[in-house]
């Protein structure tokens, strides 16, 4: 070994497989310690779910918000109105005296995206065509983000949540394994969460369960059941005083009285000072606390209220209670979600995937193996380990960054052993045809490299192409088949290039000694 020598070339092939190994080890062996790829729903098991938004309902809830806010803006500025109701999309209120139009113009003027039309007095408010777009693209990214939070702060590992098309959303959750998971699962993530404060109009007590929607709309009312009592129902203002908008936390917490749980909020700045002011002023009245259109409280107010807390209680299990408390911290989603599909993948079947999918990928390796030994010679060993390292560092690039590993990854990961392996056919061939002119071993080889980078690199780089344009266009499976891809193909350049070549300047002395090009490429001289 006296004449070999370590070239540039070769020592980053050595610190590249170096890499390969310590990082790779933990995905391998399944170490508690260290990173690993992450396994994908269809190698695991889990569920998958296709949610839909409800953009009328988001339009509905921004409407009320804006209506909360412009009814207490208006009580502030002490502007007198009939009485502000929302009905069909639209706030709807007639002045009392035209001196305060000015003021009212004023107010209006601070909100954006509104559409306005007055007749005698009498305002009508809508959302313009561009605020219900960018409304309805709003609360398809707030319950993305949301759903997200939520799954996060229950900690599940590796939650895929992404938008599908305008109105949907894509929710796979591996390892959920049970009937009852599945169940808490969809609980947390479809549940609104939608906290709002509001008046009880006492007036309407007794009519409230014989009233009809479009009876209560006509007083400016909505008719709300009681969480525990479904026969109970609350005559509320449909203006809210307050909405979860305003919350900046919510803790579990256990009642003085029952030693039942019960779920503590606190309000921000803005909400604590519009929650003393109606307090304030509405000593006596009942108060409803409002959690998803379900009354789970109405006491009366005996007091201004400061400090911005409040509480929600209700005949909860603690693990109920944390979830709502959990909800609540993450935000209201704006528009309520449904389920349109539910698949579950049990762990049995992620198995099967995973045992099928390494006996092809090993099936391919070993025809590839023997395939390069025997028609090319010690260079076909030189591809081989190139191939193997390359394998190595794609998984250990792959659980450093946390990635996760789906069956169509596994795909991307077996077409990778192919395409990693083809920069070695066409250096290889480029090498025998300058053989062939009569050219000497050593400057055949440094020219086979030479001459074989063009095509290669166009090759390689039209497949990253391609595998950018997947995962930026694609979704779920076909992100997992474009990661996996485009990291191996990457590595694949490294590796297959500077690796083998590495290889060859390490034995070039040897080979020149030799002159046998059939046991070092396989080739016989014609």
């Amino acid at each position: 070994m006296r004449n070999s020598k370590f070239t540039y070339r070769l020592i980053i092939f050595i610190v590249i497989f170096i890499f390969g190994i310590f990082f790779s080890l933990p995905s391998f062996l399944q170490s508690e310690k260290g990173a690993k790829i992450n396994l994908g729903l269809d190698l695991q098991g889990g569920l998958y779910m296709l949610l839909g938004v409800d953009n009328q309902e988001a339009l509905k809830s921004k409407i009320k918000s804006i209506a909360s806010s412009l009814s207490y803006s208006i009580d502030k500025e002490n502007i007198l109105i009939d009485q502000l109701i929302t009905h069909n999309d639209n706030i709807e209120f007639t002045l009392l005296d035209s001196a305060d139009i000015s003021k009212m113009d004023a107010l209006l003027k601070e909100i954006k995206g509104l559409n306005i039309k007055v007749e005698n007095l009498h305002y009508t408010i809508s959302f313009s065509d561009e605020e219900i777009k960018a409304i309805e693209n709003y609360a398809l990214l707030q319950a993305v983000e949301t759903i997200r939070n939520r799954l996060d702060q229950f900690g599940l590992a590796e939650p895929t949540v992404a938008k599908q098309g305008e109105d949907k959303i894509l929710v796979e959750l591996a390892g959920i394994k049970t009937k009852e998971d599945e169940l808490r699962a969809k609980e947390r993530i479809t549940k609104a969460a939608h906290l709002q404060l509001m008046e009880v109009d006492e007036s309407k007590i007794k009519d409230a369960a014989f009233m009809s929607e479009d009876e209560a709309a006509s007083y400016g009312l909505i008719i709300l059941p009681d969480a525990k009592n479904e026969k109970i129902k609350y005559p509320l203002k449909s203006i809210p005083i307050l909405d979860g908008s305003m919350l900046s936390d919510a803790r579990v917490g256990f009642s003085d009285k029952s030693n039942y749980p019960v779920i503590n909020f606190t309000l921000n700045s803005e909400g604590a000072k519009k929650f003393a002011d109606y307090t304030g002023a509405n000593v006596g009245k009942r108060l409803a606390i409002v959690l998803d259109n379900q009354v789970y409280s109405a006491p009366s107010i005996n007091e201004r209220i400061g400090g911005g807390s409040g509480q929600i209680s209700g005949s909860f299990t603690q693990e109920e209670a944390r979830d709502i408390a959990v909800a609540l911290r993450s935000g209201a989603l704006l528009a309520p979600v449904k389920l349109l599909e539910q698949r579950s993948i049990g762990p049995s079947l992620g198995a099967d995937s995973i045992k099928m999918s390494m006996m092809a990928l090993a099936g391919a390796s070993i025809f590839i193996v023997i395939f390069m030994i025997l028609y090319y010679g010690v260079a076909g060993i030189f591809a081989n380990i190139a191939l193997f390292v390359n394998v190595l560092v794609v998984v250990a690039v792959m659980a450093m960054f946390g990635a996760t590993l789906t069956l169509p990854g596994m795909a991307g990961l077996v077409l990778t052993v192919g395409m990693a392996v083809d920069a070695n056919v066409i250096i290889n061939e480029r090498i025998r045809e300058l053989l062939r002119e009569g050219k000497n071993i050593k400057t055949s080889i440094e020219n086979g490299y030479k001459n074989a980078m063009s095509a290669i690199i166009d090759s390689n780089i039209t497949s990253l192409i391609t595998s950018i344009a997947l995962y930026a266009y694609g979704t779920g499976a076909v992100k997992g088949f474009a990661v996996t891809l485009g990291i191996g193909i990457l590595i694949s350049m490294i590796t297959a290039i500077w690796g083998t070549h590495g290889m060859f300047d390490f034995f070039m002395s040897k080979i020149e000694k030799s002159n046998n090009t059939n046991f070092w490429l396989g080739y016989r001289r014609k």
